[in-house]
């Protein structure tokens, strides 16, 4: 029986969170206090809650966070007007536009009108193109994260065959790249699979290390996987479930139990990547403002 090793995104957010201290210590000696700016468009449940998580973190570490709440009805004039000033207001090293956006704005015009070096996501196309290139910018948070799990965990990837389910720009290429790189945690073969990928499993089963960020609930089950793979589950899906208070659960896209006894790590969820992603936003707000710093 393989022994599977779950990788524990909460406690390894938290080292990631202690390794910012010494950084964010010195900006302070400096009196630069690294500054996120969250632009909020709407009402969305979801949307609110992500919000609220990502202030407490920063409050928790020291720094600054304020949440600009403006109305459903905004329009893309007053959310342009808006950037502008948050780009030129030197308190804030990061703005975040929380997605989804309503459906009258085009979150394309929005993420250009960001400064890319105030790009707390790291998902700006300057910066996209900056980590294709290999070259200094914010990297996205998520994809990040993920890298900083299997950093972590001690989990090589060097010459290992990754396979990414998953294609979006937020996630699935952006991993797929960053794993490509010739960088510590890097240096892996990887295949990118999507909804046209024909005999799928066939090429999951070939992973020494699956990525599933697919956005279908439980998707990956044991049938896709090798004895001894490394799994990171990147997707957070509700289904109904009456037994619980809020009348639902949280899945990721792949079937925990049903992988468990053949992995030999696993990403929990929730509790795996998630942590990860707020731990980069604050990574990625400190590394900005030290980059505001050295530029004057």
């Amino acid at each position: 029986m393989i022994i599977t090793k779950i990788i524990n995104g909460k406690e390894i957010s938290q080292k990631v969170r202690d390794s910012l201290i010494p950084r964010i210590d010195a900006l302070k000696a400096k009196s630069v206090v690294p500054g996120l700016a969250v632009v909020l468009v709407g009402e969305d449940p979801a949307s609110q809650v992500y919000v609220k998580m990502k202030q407490r973190a920063f409050e928790k570490m020291g720094l600054l966070s304020e949440t600009i709440k403006k109305p459903v009805d905004t329009t893309k004039e007053e959310l342009m007007n808006l950037i502008d000033e948050l780009n030129a207001d030197e308190k804030f090293h990061g703005i975040l536009v929380q997605l989804p956006l309503p459906g009258h704005l085009d979150e394309k015009d929005v993420f250009d009108r960001i400064d890319p070096w105030k790009d707390a996501d790291g998902l700006l196309p300057a910066n996209m193109g900056k980590m294709l290139l290999e070259m200094d910018g914010p990297l996205p948070c998520t994809p990040h994260g993920v890298l900083m799990l299997l950093k972590y965990s001690g989990i090589e990837t060097s010459g290992k065959h990754v396979v990414v389910i998953g294609r979006s720009n937020i996630v699935g290429k952006p991993i797929a790249n960053l794993l490509l790189q010739k960088k510590d945690i890097g240096n892996a073969t990887v295949t990118l699979c999507h909804s046209r990928t024909k005999d799928l499993k066939s090429i999951t089963k070939q992973a020494d290390i699956l990525i599933a960020a697919i956005g279908v609930p439980e998707f990956v089950d044991s049938s896709f996987v090798k004895d001894g793979v490394i799994i990171i589950d990147v997707g957070v899906n509700r289904v109904d479930d009456a037994t619980k208070k809020k009348g639902y659960r949280l899945v990721g896209d792949v079937n925990f139990d049903d992988v468990f006894e053949v992995a030999s790590a696993i990403t929990p969820v929730p509790g795996g990547v998630g942590p990860m992603t707020i731990a980069m936003l604050i990574y990625n707000t400190v590394y900005l403002a030290e980059k505001k710093l050295e530029s004057k």
